[in-house]
């Protein structure tokens, strides 16, 4: 069974995450000061950390930067209550894997959870870009270009571009793109992914992304 750290110092946010982690299927630990998510994140005995940037006693970017400076490569998901600020940009080149920006959605968070912890399972976190035809993805920054050109993509837009690139030539069906990259349970009557494959293709060119009838979609 994964097991998270929660370095949060605000009890309601810290509770919050726990409960949904835990019934998830997760074990978590709290920890509510910037020094005593450090001593428990050199442990090792955690698979994924959950950091708060706003810790009392050493804030979240030091702890971040004392993490990797030990060479860990746990994956890393920061809070901030500044999407898109200053925050989420010194988090990712610090060696955050990912961000989310207060206040959120429980569902989106386990989403990144579980993509993280799979895409580090994969041996793919030490991988700093990905890039197949043309496409390519900065994952500390997330920023996505298209034949050299900077395309913005939000925030839902670039995980599901990500898993698409991760697995460029094989079909994923709707059922696993909804699992990894939201993390619902399938409903058969959803048509998100559908939805925000027309987002991807709009921006990244509709030629890049194939529809395999009843079976998902590819990245050509």
């Amino acid at each position: 069974m994964a097991s998270i750290l929660i370095a949060e110092d605000e009890a309601r946010i810290a509770s919050f995450v726990e409960k949904g982690l835990r019934a998830s299927g997760y074990t978590t630990r709290v920890a509510t000061t910037g020094p005593e998510a450090l001593d428990l994140a050199l442990t090792d005995e955690f698979d994924l950390l959950v950091l708060d940037i706003g810790l009392p006693g050493m804030d979240g970017f030091e702890v971040l930067a004392q993490l990797r400076g030990s060479g860990s490569t746990m994956p890393v998901i920061i809070l901030t209550a500044r999407a898109g600020g200053a925050d989420t940009v010194a988090g990712l080149e610090g060696g955050a894997d990912d961000y989310m920006a207060k206040p959120f959605r429980f569902d989106e968070l386990l989403a990144r959870v579980r993509l993280r912890m799979a895409s580090h399972a994969n041996g793919a976190a030490a991988a700093p870009a990905l890039a197949h035809q043309g496409l390519e993805l900065d994952i500390r920054t997330r920023r996505a270009t298209v034949d050299g050109r900077e395309v913005d993509l939000s925030g839902r837009e670039f995980a599901l571009a990500e898993e698409l690139l991760r697995h460029a030539g094989q079909v994923l069906s709707r059922e696993q793109l909804l699992s990894r990259v939201w993390g619902y349970d399938f409903d058969p009557g959803s048509n998100v992914v559908d939805v925000y494959v027309r987002y991807l293709r709009n921006k990244l060119g509709a030629e890049r992304i194939e529809t395999v009838r009843g079976m998902g979609y590819r990245l050509v």
